[in-house]
């Protein structure tokens, strides 16, 4: 995740252009979905390291708390997100890989998988699916959290969603259904052992953090200074004292909504 314009000074080191985002909801939802979710194992899906510690790192910190087995998956290398002249794209990987490994740490976080596709040019691609099949397939999860593909700017806040985080939500949308469900899709990974996968729930973020277009929350009341331990870990991309306060302010909209003192929002998908 990548800042720029006014809020660049606060809540990132460096100001490369844009990628968080948000205001076109296709979920229809109106009413909140109040029914708590237990899950025994929950796969995160982002296209950047960082993505999921700041939409979610309060979710997966509470998910974990519960006793589920958290996994997250990062689907690009990081090796873009910044400004600095002397840097190099491997070498910067290599940092956004520990700091994101750092990050899954302290939410409680099981694994991390890494595809590395290269950073700014992620794109929906068969390919890139077949390699999110594989991982779902492998660990099995009851919730997956992802990007919802349908937000594309805020112009509240003069920001445009990343092209990666569009591919990234496609991708993950089309791999949890149909596709890690389905015997006769990827028939090489079902050879190789990586049998057919039916995911329960569906949680989309968006980064703009905006409760007003959510169906659910996940309460991160206790797990809100988590958050902001797994945002430290992330010191080539977030300024974190800074953030902090926007973050809360965030938190606290998003419980107001739902009843509770510090939330993540959500648009949430049950599948039958």
């Amino acid at each position: 995740m990548v800042w720029t314009g006014r809020l660049a000074s606060v809540y990132r080191v460096s100001s490369q252009v844009s990628t968080f985002a948000a205001v076109v909801y296709n979920g229809g939802m109106t009413e909140p979905l109040q029914t708590p979710l237990t899950p025994t194992v929950v796969l995160g899906i982002a296209a950047h390291p960082d993505d999921l510690d700041y939409t979610a790192a309060g979710t997966m910190a509470a998910f974990a708390k519960q006793g589920a087995q958290v996994y997250y998956l990062v689907l690009t290398d990081g090796g873009k997100g910044s400004d600095d002249r002397d840097m190099t794209s491997e070498k910067l990987r290599d940092i956004r890989r520990a700091e994101q490994r750092a990050a899954a740490q302290v939410t409680g976080a099981k694994d991390v998988f890494f595809l590395d596709y290269p950073d700014g040019t992620l794109e929906n691609t068969q390919e890139l699916k077949r390699d999110i099949v594989k991982v779902i397939r492998q660990v099995k999860p009851d919730v997956v959290v992802g990007i919802d593909p349908t937000v594309l700017y805020n112009a509240k806040y003069r920001l445009v969603n990343h092209p990666d985080h569009l591919a990234a939500g496609l991708a993950t949308l089309a791999a949890v259904y149909p596709l890690a469900r389905d015997h006769m899709t990827f028939p090489e990974l079902a050879a190789q052992g990586f049998e057919p996968h039916k995911t329960q729930t569906l949680l989309l973020l968006s980064f703009d953090l905006d409760p007003e277009r959510a169906n659910y929350a996940v309460d991160i009341s206790d797990t809100l200074d988590i958050k902001f331990r797994a945002i430290a870990a992330h010191a080539t991309q977030f300024n974190a004292e800074a953030l902090q306060p926007h973050l809360t302010d965030m938190a606290t909209q998003a419980g107001e909504k739902f009843g509770f003192a510090y939330a993540e929002p959500f648009v949430r998908v049950d599948m039958d």
